[in-house]
Formats: structure tokens, C-alpha cells, sequence
């Protein structure tokens, strides 16, 4: 009987896979002596269920809710700093003692006055409201009031004018004072009532499109009566703080008072008390302080006198008259320092900051002994061999022979040189034609009168003949430096090798290798530089936000006694300025290069020139420096620019002090007036030496004859030496050809050259060579007082400058 044989479709089940019932045994040889993980390296994401992501969201807006609500209780609180508002009129028609005397109300509360030659203050301590605010006011014109005391101040009070708002001052200072930051502000409108019932509400219409320019989706308040004046104290209080970045991670505070004690040995330096309440941070007496505008000190020790505004104060039982606490009285806080007198803290020399500002450079740091002569004998036996070159000669040959042997590159057939030669001559003899053709032709001149207009001898008495000289000229420039970027003239006097010996020539501006250590200056072994900025900033921020730091805390009244202060800091406070002063985070006071990228102001024209002293307002400092204007872009070499142009924004560098960004930078312009006009806005960028700034010269010549692919050039160089000098660089020409030099032509400065294609009649040759610039050291932290603007001077300032 014949077996059963399966056919081609029998189906064909799968083995059976023993993998979950194996022994411990196999499961080993399949593991291989791996181990298992002992702890996990990054963290379980756990899935929340949906009830769970709501409870976790609503406790995450409890938290902020909780966080805002309580910097809002103790801002104006009996534990926290007075509630300061700065008062700002921004139009000359406002009353400010006017809108003084509707806010210090007896009914509202105490008011302590003080009077402090330009800058009226007063402090309203209200116990019914629970809350205390300090005023003080600036007008807008005082420039360095207005953004000194807006670095400080809690909100800033803005009073319109009903009918037009600000007037041109105005409109300055609110460029000035949104370029720095706005804290918390609010408006104000005084004088409404005064106009006619029938024109109140157009006036408020017209005042609202006005506003709406500068301050979108505000709110108008009125200040007239007593009623709307409590009504604006309570908008002061409730409304959210806003938070500058510069001074949310420092301790600052405004001084209500200070005291000078000169030193025995010279009376032009002493020790500066300075009173007032703790802002910001926790202030700790071995950290430097900088005072605005007048430079770092170090901090002996800091006191803790009775608070001379407190918002319930203690009530002496031997008072008849319990009337007499609402009463306007004036204070002497002084006398209230010496009853009771607390020293908090007292500076340790060892833990205290240096106020070392610059590296002392050492001058013996680069040099090098002189070498041995078996040193000079090797490098005399390496030049010798590196010197040699291998040729193909026929056996037999000497090596006096060799020398005149040509390579294969040298090799060249009669006939090729002979074209050569015949082409040589065609050049020179067409050149020579050309030029006697141009000196034959001579341009014709017309000439015509042209009469003078009537002269205003008032008006020309104004005009400063040399300064609209020096403008003219700048014009000039600017413009030049719009129609032929780069372009320079290649001198006749001086040899281009040698005007031009600092330059190279690079194949690609972006990709071309360029060492940021290379061939740096003197100034650079005076900063200081980061080896990671950027962590280093990371760093000092997280310390600032967890780290619980010893001192004086937010709110505490304080005396700090600052050291070796000239008497200068004092007189400038006794005649009416105001004085802040800003605690320093570490590395803050050495100096470094700051890289700050800023937009010009669209309400200034005048052509500003790179390395011109300008005025920087940099986060709390002020100091003046001649910036370098460079290119702001992603790469890691920058091209210079000449002027500040205003479709773009540029990176300006200078040498200052070490600022942590976040921080709002101002650049201010000083007129032959004594004027500050604002030429600037932007912030911090970076503190990095190693950005590397590139000017670039561009030198240009015309193409005298042109064949398919050559051409000749003059006009570019004047000597042939200049001519080799300059020929590995790569050309190009402004319709986007390239080429290189091939051979001078001459001794006049002529040249042979290929292009990758023909060349056009009227195509410019180009040549492109770059150096690295350096600012220069011209930092001074002392900035002069500035003229208050008037309404008339700004409007007119302008115009004769422009002519």
C-alpha cells in the first residue's frame, strides 16, 4: 500500500514559542551576565487623571493669586517699604502743587513734608487704608531726575493736560522713560472740571485718542477734587505691580536723608550715611554698593534706627491734644536715629567685595629669553631643509645644474609666450593711447551767480558757524557711506602695502577661520572675561532667588554707612538731586567688554559717527564711552559700521563695568547746548570679549581692456610692488563677478586679470580687506548734569542743526 504524501498546500502551522515558561537557567544565557537597572536615571512622569490635572492647575493659580495678593499687602505696609509714586506733569499748563494739595488730605491721614531744592516729597501715612505712601515729583525736563528717581520708584503718577495731553517735553521724557522701563503707572487728567460742561466730553474723546498712541487700553482718572484724590490712592494701592528685571535681584533704596563724616586725614573724603528703607533684595553689608552717577563704594556697617514713618505710631499718654497726630508737621529723622540706634551688621574684611575695577597687568608676562645657539642651529639646519625642492633632472646632473632647471609649472612653450608677449604690448600701447586721449579733453564749466537772500542778523548770532561746519561734514560722509559702502580711496602718497598692512584678505566672511586671541591689545590685559558668561549669569541668579542671604531685609529702615565717598555725593544731595543707590551682585564692579544691541530713536536725525563719546544710561549705571557700531547677526565674526543707521538694529561695544543682563540701555548724545538729546534704545546683550568686530576697507578699480575672461585694471594700485603685494586676494566686481590678479602690467600700478566670465564696460573691480577693531578705553562714570529741555528749545534745536 503506497503512504499518503502531503502536496504543496498543506498548511503550515507555527512552532510553539517557549519564551514565558522557560527556566530561570535559559533565561541567564540569553542575558549574558547583564544586570538589571538599579535606579532609574531620569524621573517617572506619573499620569494624573483628568480630576487630578484641574486640583494641580487650581492650586497652581491659588499660588500666584496668594503671591501677587501678598506683595500687594506689604508694598505700603507697616512691615514693608513705603508705597513710593513718582509725580510726573507732562505738559507745562499742569499745577503740581495743585495735585499736592488734593493728596495731602487731613482726613486721609499724617503727612510729613519734606522740601529738597528741585524735588517737592512728602509722605502720606493713611491707617485707615492701612498703608503709607512716599510722593515725590519731577519735571520732565530734568532728565536725570525723571529716570533716577523712575529707577526706584514703585508707580509713576502721570498728570495730562485736558485738552492736548503732553506737550513736546512731555513726549520726550515718555520716550526716555519707556526706553528705560515703566514700573506700575497710572493717569491722571487735572483741570477738566474747569472747562465748560458742554465741551467736558469732547474733551475727553479727543484726550482719549491721544492717549491711546502711548498707554493702549488705559484708564483716565481725574484729579480735581478731594474725593477723586482718594479714589486715585486707592487705584494706586490695589493695582499689580509691575516688575523691572535690573533691580528685582538687587538691593536698592532711596536715600530720605543723609550725613557726612569727613576723614581725619583729608577732609575731601569721609563716610556717607545714607537712610531709607530696603527694596528688592535682602542688603548685605559685605557686597559693594553703587550709587547712581557717582561710581562703587564698600559698606562699613548698616544700623537700624526707628522707623521714622511709621503708619501706627506710639501714642504719648502726656498728649492733651490727640488732634495733633493728623496735624501736617515736619519730621527730623535725624533726631530719631540717636534716641534709639541698632547696629544690624558690620563689614568682615574677609568675606567683603574688592573694589579691584582692572586687571594690573604684568609688562614682563609676554616675553621670552633669547634663544641658545643650538636652537638657532636648528632652526637654521630646518630652514635649510624645508628649503629644498625635489625636481626631476636627467642622471648625471650637478646640483649647480639643478638650479637651472625649471619645474613643470615654469615650463612654458615659445609660442604661448610670444602671444604673451604680443598681448603685453597691445595693453600697454592701447593704455598709452587712452590716457594722452584724456588729458587732450578737457570738461567744460559753467558758471553762474547766485544772489543772496536776505539776511536775519538775530538769527545768525545763534548759529555756531564751526559746529554747522563739522555737521556738514558728517552729512557728507553718511551719505557717501549710503552710496559706496566700504569704499576707500587708495592713497598716492603712501604705499597701499603699507596704509593697508593691518589687513587680510578672507575667501568667505562667514566661514573663513579668524582667531579671537590673535594679536589683541594692550586695554585687553586689563578686563576681565568669563570662561562660560552665560552659566556664570545662571549661577548668580539662582543664588540670589534660594540662597538665604544675611542683612538687612525688604522693608527694614536702615542707615548704611557707606566708605571712602567724596564730599562731592553729599553736596550733590544737599542741593535738591535725588540719590539712589543699587547693591551689586558679584563680578559687577571689574570691567569687562559690554556688547548692548540698540535701535536708533526715530526723533533723531543727526548722523552719529562710531567712536563719538556718547552718554549710556546702562540698567542703574550711567557713564559715558565711544562705542563701536557693528552689525547684529548670528555669525561669528561682525562687520563694522561707520555710522548708526536706522533700518537696523546694530550691537554697540564698549569698555564698562560688568552688568548681568536683563537691562534696558539709553544712549544719549551731549549737544554743543549742553542738551542730552536721546540718539538710542535697546537692551544688554552680552559681556564677551571674543566677539569679534570686523571693519572692512573696500579698494576699487575699472577695467581698462576686457577680453573674454581677462581684463586689465587700473586705478586700484599705483606701484607694481603693491600690485604682487596684494595679488593672492580674491576680487570680485559689483555686477557679481570673481577673479584674482594674474601679473602687474607695468610700473603704475596696472594689472592683468581673470574673471570667471566677460566683464561689463561699466562694472566696478573690487577688492575686500578686513581687520579687527577695538573700542577705545574711554569710560568716565561721571556724566555732567544736562540742561533741562524747554518746550521752545526742543522744538527749535532741532531745526537749526538740521541746516
Amino acid at each position: 500500500m503506497a503512504a499518503h504524501r502531503s502536496g504543496p498546500l498543506k498548511q503550515q502551522n507555527k512552532a510553539h514559542k517557549g519564551g514565558r515558561h522557560r527556566g530561570r537557567g535559559s533565561a541567564q544565557r540569553d542575558g549574558k551576565g547583564r544586570l538589571a537597572l538599579k535606579s532609574l536615571s531620569k524621573k517617572v512622569r506619573k499620569e494624573l487623571s483628568r480630576v487630578d490635572q484641574r486640583h494641580r492647575a487650581s492650586q497652581l493659580r491659588k499660588q500666584k493669586k496668594e503671591a501677587v495678593l501678598a506683595e500687594k499687602r506689604q508694598l505700603g505696609s507697616k512691615d514693608g517699604p513705603p508705597h513710593q509714586v513718582l509725580v510726573v506733569p507732562l505738559h507745562d499748563r499742569i499745577s503740581l502743587p495743585e495735585a499736592f494739595r488734593l493728596l495731602q488730605d487731613r482726613d486721609t491721614g499724617t503727612v510729613h513734608l519734606n522740601e529738597w531744592g528741585r524735588t517737592h516729597s512728602f509722605m502720606l501715612l493713611c491707617p485707615s487704608l492701612k498703608h503709607r505712601w512716599f510722593f515725590t515729583s519731577a519735571k520732565p525736563g530734568d532728565l536725570h531726575t525723571v529716570l533716577d528717581l523712575a529707577k526706584v520708584a514703585d508707580s509713576i503718577l502721570f498728570l495730562l493736560d485736558p485738552l492736548e495731553g503732553w506737550d513736546s517735553t512731555g513726549d520726550y521724557c515718555l520716550s526716555c522713560l519707556f526706553a528705560q522701563g515703566l514700573p506700575t503707572y497710572t493717569l491722571a487728567v487735572q483741570g477738566i472740571s474747569g472747562l465748560p460742561p458742554k465741551k467736558q466730553v469732547d474733551a475727553r474723546k479727543k484726550l482719549s485718542k491721544v492717549v491711546e498712541k502711548r498707554f493702549p487700553d488705559d484708564k483716565l482718572l481725574l484729579l480735581d477734587t478731594q474725593q477723586e484724590a482718594g479714589m486715585l490712592l486707592r487705584q494706586l494701592a490695589n493695582q499689580k505691580q509691575r516688575h523691572l528685571a535690573f533691580r528685582d535681584r538687587r538691593a536698592y533704596l532711596f536715600a530720605h536723608d543723609a550725613d557726612f563724616v569727613p576723614n581725619e586725614e583729608n577732609n575731601l573724603v569721609g563716610t556717607l550715611k545714607i537712610s531709607g528703607y530696603v527694596r528688592g533684595q535682602t542688603l548685605n553689608v559685605n557686597s559693594l554698593l553703587h550709587i547712581i552717577g557717582h561710581g562703587d563704594f564698600q559698606m562699613k556697617q548698616i544700623d537700624a534706627p526707628v522707623d521714622p514713618f511709621p503708619l501706627n505710631p506710639r501714642v504719648i499718654k502726656s498728649q492733651k491734644d490727640s488732634s495733633m497726630a493728623m496735624e501736617i508737621c515736619a519730621t527730623d529723622p535725624v533726631t530719631d536715629m540717636e534716641e534709639d540706634l541698632k547696629v544690624l551688621m558690620k563689614a568682615d574684611p574677609d568675606r567683603q567685595e574688592s573694589l579691584q575695577t582692572e586687571v594690573i597687568p604684568d609688562p614682563m608676562e609676554g616675553e621670552q629669553t633669547w634663544p641658545t645657539e643650538e636652537e638657532l642651529s636648528e632652526a637654521n639646519d630646518f630652514l635649510k631643509e624645508s628649503s629644498k625642492v625635489v625636481k626631476k633632472v636627467p642622471k648625471g646632473t650637478s646640483s649647480y645644474q639643478a638650479e637651472w632647471i625649471l619645474d613643470e609649472d615654469g615650463e612654458s612653450g615659445g609660442e604661448d609666450d610670444e602671444y604673451d608677449d604680443v598681448e603685453h604690448e597691445d595693453f600697454m600701447e592701447e593704455e598709452s593711447q587712452d590716457e594722452s586721449s584724456e588729458e587732450e579733453e578737457e570738461e567744460e564749466c559753467e558758471t553762474m551767480t547766485i544772489g543772496e537772500s536776505v539776511r536775519d542778523d538775530l538769527y545768525d548770532e545763534k548759529v555756531d558757524e564751526e559746529a554747522e561746519e563739522k555737521m556738514l561734514e558728517k552729512y557728507k560722509q553718511e551719505r557717501l557711506e549710503e552710496m559706496f559702502p566700504d569704499e576707500v580711496d587708495t592713497p598716492r602718497d603712501v604705499a597701499a602695502r603699507i596704509r593697508f598692512q593691518k589687513y587680510r584678505g578672507l575667501k568667505s566672511f562667514r566661514t573663513s577661520p579668524w582667531d579671537p586671541k590673535e594679536n589683541l591689545p594692550q586695554d585687553y590685559a586689563r578686563i576681565f572675561q568669563f570662561q562660560n558668561f552665560t552659566n556664570t549669569r545662571k549661577r548668580i541668579f539662582k543664588e540670589v532667588k534660594e540662597k538665604d542671604v544675611e542683612g538687612a531685609e525688604v522693608g527694614w529702615y536702615v542707615t548704611v554707612h557707606v566708605s571712602e565717598v567724596p564730599v562731592s555725593v553729599v553736596e550733590y544731595f544737599k542741593g535738591g538731586a535725588p540719590l539712589a543707590a543699587f547693591s551689586l551682585l558679584p563680578h559687577e564692579q571689574k570691567m569687562s567688554v559690554l556688547n548692548m544691541v540698540v535701535s536708533r530713536h526715530p526723533g533723531n536725525t543727526e548722523p552719529v559717527k562710531a567712536k563719538e563719546e556718547l552718554i549710556f544710561h546702562c540698567g542703574f549705571r550711567r557713564f559715558r564711552a565711544s562705542p563701536l557700531f557693528s552689525q547684529h547677526t548670528a555669525a561669528d565674526k561682525h562687520k563694522f559700521q561707520r555710522f548708526l543707521t536706522a533700518d537696523m538694529a546694530l550691537v554697540v561695544t564698549v569698555y564698562a563695568p560688568i552688568t548681568f543682563p536683563p537691562a534696558s540701555v539709553l544712549l544719549f548724545k551731549q549737544n554743543s547746548n549742553g542738551m542730552h538729546s536721546l540718539v538710542a534704545t535697546g537692551h544688554l546683550l552680552s559681556v564677551d570679549p571674543d566677539r569679534m568686530v570686523i571693519k572692512r576697507v573696500v579698494l576699487s578699480g575699472h577695467p581698462f581692456k576686457i577680453f573674454t575672461k581677462m581684463a586689465v585694471v587700473r586705478y586700484m594700485f599705483f606701484s607694481r610692488e603693491d600690485v604682487l603685494w596684494f595679488k593672492p586676494v580674491e576680487l570680485r566686481t559689483k555686477w557679481g563677478r570673481r577673479g584674482h590678479i594674474k601679473e602687474p602690467l607695468g610700473t603704475h600700478g596696472h594689472m592683468k586679470c581673470s574673471f570667471d566670465g566677460k566683464l561689463k564696460s561699466q562694472d566696478t573691480v573690487l577688492m575686500n580687506l578686513y581687520k579687527r577693531v577695538f573700542p577705545k578705553w574711554t569710560y568716565d562714570p561721571y556724566v555732567p548734569e544736562p540742561v533741562p529741555w524747554v518746550k521752545s528749545e526742543i522744538s527749535t534745536v532741532p531745526e537749526m542743526d538740521m541746516k
